[in-house]
């Protein structure tokens, strides 16, 4: 298999050096708008890797690129703005195509925290019968969340529950960044929109509808030492995915972000230092939130100063195969000292990288097939969690008593 690999961040570099160790990647092409940071990523993973730059925004260039080096897929890895010029360029090339986050959602300009807009992905579903036609496989959503979490929904629905209530991710961590008041494991530039944007629920009676952001506060106590974490809705692509394969009454995402955390992001909409429309300083236009990126420390470079352990999971409950009501969380726990000793990356930026290898060697084998735009809930959810069983971070599911 041949791939084009865009963004060589944290989960790009995290991806080739998980890829780097799998016989099924013939050549990977690593391209960033920083040719020097492509090829750190390429010299760090393998020989059978190379680097280029490329601006992730210009379609043709995208398309070119792909078959100049005759790609069979375009993995994703960069900041969902640029999902849909990769998205189309894939397209126009022939080529698979798979994402870690969907292209952006627009809120209702009337009613935002009651009606959605344009939700996550409508653009890129909007175009499923053109990747149909070509018979090509749009895999979207496929990181950790989403991606493992949907995958989790799917074994649910298939393995656990004849009728499921809700399916709730449930995201949390104790990871401690030393020497920083304020270091976001993630992309900045993505924490600010999935968590100032409206939250998005779905409910079979009332389909998709939103509410305030930071809404329904819950404590969820989770594995492996965490504990108990308050959790609060969040804008994210699972519950815009599973319904569309699966059948529950609900679905949630919550994060587990903290009180200091939501209060800095409070403090960001306040100043207007989410907005991405360019303001003037001093002469030159420049975006609120690309300043905000460009302050805070790079979650590529922190792994050697974080601590801690990070959890992503898929929370169910309903009527067990047994007709007795049943209640399960299904997780995977990476450690960050594990991850940076074990692969160079940090845990978050691993664990988001870890599933589209996975989920590439099963297209690659066959054993995952199928065209148009797809989620992880199109396909069976058992190859996949063996195959996470060999990784060195195994998925767990905890019982719990149904309330």
């Amino acid at each position: 298999m041949r791939v084009l690999l865009v963004g060589a961040g944290g989960v790009g570099t995290a991806f080739a050096r998980i890829a780097a160790r799998r016989d099924v990647f013939e050549h990977i092409v690593i391209a960033d708008h920083s040719l020097e940071r492509a090829q750190l990523a390429a010299q760090s993973a393998s020989d059978r890797f190379t680097a280029v730059a490329l601006d992730a925004s210009d379609e043709a260039a995208v398309t070119d690129l792909l078959r100049q080096e005759r790609c069979d897929v375009l993995m994703n890895a960069v900041d969902p703005r640029f999902v849909m010029p990769l998205f189309r360029g894939a397209l126009a090339a022939e080529v698979n195509y798979v994402d870690t986050a969907m292209s952006l959602s627009h809120p209702h300009p009337e009613t935002p925290y009651s009606v959605p807009g344009v939700k996550l992905g409508d653009d890129q579903f909007a175009l499923a019968g053109e990747w149909e036609k070509r018979g090509l496989l749009a895999l979207v959503g496929m990181g950790v969340e989403p991606g493992l979490a949907d995958v989790f929904a799917r074994y649910a629905s298939d393995s656990l529950f004849s009728s499921i209530d809700e399916i709730g991710v449930r995201d949390g961590a104790n990871l401690v960044v030393e020497g920083y008041e304020f270091a976001p494991t993630f992309s900045i530039w993505t924490t600010i929109e999935e968590c100032l944007n409206p939250p998005i629920i779905w409910e079979k009676e009332r389909g998709w509808f939103t509410t305030e952001p930071f809404s329904e506060l819950e404590v969820f106590n989770f594995p492996a030492g965490i504990g108990p974490v308050e959790c609060v809705n969040v804008e994210h692509e699972e519950v815009v995915l599973v319904p569309r394969w699966l059948d529950p009454e609900r679905v949630t995402f919550k994060y587990g972000l903290g009180a200091e955390f939501i209060g800095v992001l409070k403090t960001l909409r306040m100043l207007g230092l989410d907005s991405t429309t360019p303001v003037d300083v001093q002469g030159m236009r420049v975006s609120p939130r690309d300043v905000v990126a460009a302050c805070v420390p790079d979650p590529y470079l922190i792994g050697d100063n974080m601590h801690g352990v990070t959890c992503a999971g898929t929370w169910a409950t309903g009527i067990g195969k047994d007709g007795t009501a049943r209640e399960v969380y299904l997780y995977q726990v990476v450690d960050n000292a594990w991850s940076m000793k074990e692969y160079g990356s940090q845990a978050v930026v691993w664990q988001t990288a870890l599933n589209p290898v996975v989920a590439l060697e099963l297209v690659a084998s066959g054993t995952w097939s199928g065209t148009g735009v797809l989620g992880p809930e199109a396909f069976p959810a058992q190859p996949f969690l063996d195959r996470l069983n060999e990784s060195g971070a195994p998925w767990a599911m905890e019982e719990r008593t149904p309330q």
